[in-house]
């Protein structure tokens, strides 16, 4: 809907902006690498069930793949992304459950047709394998090791590894890494009914709580004790 992000799908790295239109299959696992301040997307999440009823079309077949083969990342034409905009909107203001599960079979086959109606690929870039299997590695946990012991699992040397990530994926490891404690402490500052802020960021894994002030400041330019109460928005 608005700002940037990049994410790694298998060993490609895809760029995104806004009008952008992504497929996530079930066998797939994806990275979100960066984003933007005023990254702002929405998700849609379909049961299989829902996808085999409605996904009955040949052009559809995909839908029913695990890991299907291809490109699954489009840029929309402007009035489609708008149109799609709004019918998210409309569906997240619903309280309705059976109107809401009306509407979700209605915006996948809206959502397909743009995609398989725009010919505006999103192209990945090709990532090294080892880059791939230290932002999996740092995104499932961001204490996973220092940079020895990740270039010892993925075979290369720390300084080649290093260089490698950084010309790849456009930050640091230890900025990547810092990005991802970020999000858990986001993540745990929104769920959190109490507790401290330090307590929130030692849970995601800071050091202290002057290396949470720092990134945090750095990210978000702003300062952490507002972070207890983060603003709700698509996506987050």
């Amino acid at each position: 809907m608005s700002g940037t992000a990049s994410y790694v799908l298998g060993e490609r790295r895809y760029e995104l902006s806004p009008g952008s239109l992504v497929w996530l299959f079930p066998g797939q696992d994806h990275v979100l690498l960066d984003e933007s301040a005023d990254h702002v997307l929405w998700w849609a999440v379909f049961r299989p069930s829902l996808v085999a009823r409605v996904a009955t079309a040949p052009d559809a077949a995909a839908l029913l793949v695990s890991d299907p083969s291809g490109d699954f990342s489009r840029r929309l034409p402007f009035r489609e992304a708008r149109r799609l905009g709004i019918l998210f909107d409309d569906l997240h203001a619903l309280g309705d459950a059976d109107l809401f599960n009306a509407g979700l079979t209605y915006l996948l086959l809206r959502a397909w047709r743009a995609f398989v109606d725009s010919d505006d690929v999103v192209e990945g870039v090709a990532v090294h394998p080892a880059v791939e299997q230290v932002a999996r590695l740092l995104s499932a946990d961001p204490a996973s090791g220092d940079l020895t012991a990740l270039a010892r699992a993925c075979g290369l040397s720390p300084s080649h590894l290093s260089r490698v990530f950084k010309a790849q994926m456009g930050m640091s490891i230890s900025r990547f890494r810092n990005q991802q404690r970020l999000e858990r402490f986001l993540s745990i500052a929104a769920d959190a009914e109490r507790g401290s802020t330090l307590a929130a960021a030692l849970a995601a894994g800071f050091g202290s709580y002057a290396q949470f002030y720092r990134v945090y400041k750095d990210a978000t330019g702003d300062s952490p004790s507002r972070a207890r109460a983060p603003a709700t928005r698509p996506g987050r």
